[in-house]
């Protein structure tokens, strides 16, 4: 089930909201659950166990940890636990592209396992195993009501499509937590902003993609309108699930932590990985760079840490080899920012900085796009002029007026420039009294034109099953 379907906006969450705040306080993780686990039931039917044995294994080896805390069994357990958890990701997500990347260098035909990529695994296996970690750290204290964890690691806002939502996060939300008015309102506004990213942006953006696919020799304008009309439909669609989960968990009670802020007026790659998908940015530094040593090491041991944290950024995002070149990718970027030209960046004015990470984030989503190795050379060669397609032709011409409207728009809310206008309007008094009018009015327009795409039966796709 989508946050983007009529399903889920007219059926689920109005049942769901209005069962949550009859009942009373005790039962209310109980709704909570059952309603997390018939969401990912409707779109996992096979795959909800698996979930469930996520919580299991995360129960039991932080109990051991807790109650054999200074022995050795208590390093067994989060090993045990680590283990079988990165073990079922590894079989679910990657089995199949390890076969497959054997038998191209062995040329061996070993057959492949078949097996489908389980909805949001990607996530809820990164949250559980963030609880056993800080509970063997000892800066999270031990969650003894299964019930508890179970609506933790099912939570369904952040299920499938994030944020990563770290246990501490929300500890003390699951036992206590305050609902307001003003919370529900706000929540209720930021779902609807995320659903009209993804409605009325990210699914008209991808569009044109779909379009640049269907050209058997694009010109170089397509392949670059082609690069911008996808990044700017993944920032859209990731950051408007976000804003979505973001929402649903406010007017639920919870405070989610923010997954996105404005990465493209980033004024370098490293400040971008500071602005996008920030929960799991911090995830890998907590629980991989910095174990590894961080930055605080050698050169040599500094740029392995790099290369092993951005190989496995690539990797959690997918399990083919377009997605390591991608991680590889901004791990060679930001090891040339903290060693070679950094110091350089930061001396130079605003707009050198943007035409610098502007290109290169362009081409890092078109390799994160690319099915495959030989896709990617063909689409770059395309942007680089190297096919002999020439500059422009009809079809890109077309595509350009076409969508040109809703790439300008997309530009507009990618960058800053509503909150410095709202900013603006803040130092006059009529300001709060105007706000309060139109805000509802805006949010309430915006749903009936969601409903109407969605009831169009427009292009709805969920890019979160490579995850």
């Amino acid at each position: 089930m989508l946050f983007s379907s009529l399903e889920f906006l007219y059926a689920f969450l109005p049942l769901l909201l209005l069962v949550y705040f009859i009942v009373p306080k005790r039962w209310k993780n109980g709704v909570l659950l059952i309603a997390s686990l018939f969401f990912y039931f409707y779109g996992e039917q096979k795959r909800v166990g698996l979930l469930l044995l996520s919580v299991a294994v995360s129960y039991l080896g932080a109990w051991v940890i807790d109650h054999k805390r200074g022995t050795p069994w208590a390093k067994v357990a989060l090993v045990a636990s680590l283990g079988i958890q990165l073990g079922l990701l590894g079989v679910f997500k990657y089995a199949d592209f390890v076969i497959s990347t054997i038998n191209g260098i062995l040329h061996t035909q070993i057959p492949m396992t078949g097996i489908l990529l389980p909805i949001g695994i990607s996530f809820y296996t990164f949250q559980a195993l963030s609880y056993v970690v800080d509970v063997y750290r000892d800066t999270v204290p031990l969650q003894k009501n299964p019930l508890h964890l179970a609506t933790y690691v099912a939570l369904f806002p952040q299920l499938i499509a994030g944020p990563i939502v770290r246990y501490s996060d929300v500890e003390r939300e699951l036992e206590q937590r305050e609902h307001r008015i003003s919370y529900f309102g706000y929540g209720a506004e930021r779902f609807v902003v995320g659903l009209s990213k993804k409605v009325l942006l990210a699914n008209v953006l991808y569009e044109l993609c779909v379009d640049f696919r269907a050209a058997e020799n694009p010109s170089v304008l397509l392949c670059w309108l082609y690069a911008v009309a996808y990044t700017l439909h993944l920032y859209f669609d990731f950051s408007g699930y976000s804003d979505m989960a973001i929402g649903l968990g406010k007017m639920l009670g919870f405070h989610f932590p923010e997954n996105f802020r404005y990465p493209f007026a980033a004024a370098s790659i490293s400040d971008f990985w500071r602005r996008w998908h920030m929960t799991l940015g911090s995830w890998f530094r907590d629980y991989v760079y910095f174990p590894l040593g961080g930055s605080r090491v050698s050169r040599g041991k500094l740029i392995r840490n790099l290369f092993v944290v951005w190989g496995l950024t690539g990797l959690w995002h997918g399990a083919a080899w377009t997605f390591v070149v991608w991680g590889l990718f901004f791990g060679l970027l930001l090891g040339g920012e903290k060693l070679l030209w950094g110091k350089a960046l930061d001396r130079a004015p605003r707009w050198l900085k943007h035409l610098y990470v502007v290109p290169l984030l362009l081409v890092s989503f078109v390799i994160f796009d690319a099915a495959n190795l030989t896709e990617l050379s063909g689409t770059l060669a395309g942007m680089a002029g190297l096919t002999g397609a020439g500059f422009a032709d009809g079809t890109s011409l077309y595509l350009l007026r076409s969508y040109g409207p809703v790439l300008a728009a997309s530009l507009v809310f990618a960058l800053p420039v509503v909150p410095a206008v709202a900013g603006r309007l803040e130092k006059y008094n009529w300001w709060p009294v105007a706000r309060g009018i139109l805000m509802p009015l805006t949010m309430a327009g915006l749903l009936v034109a969601c409903t109407a795409f969605l009831v169009d039966g427009s292009f709805n796709p969920f890019l979160y099953f490579r995850f």
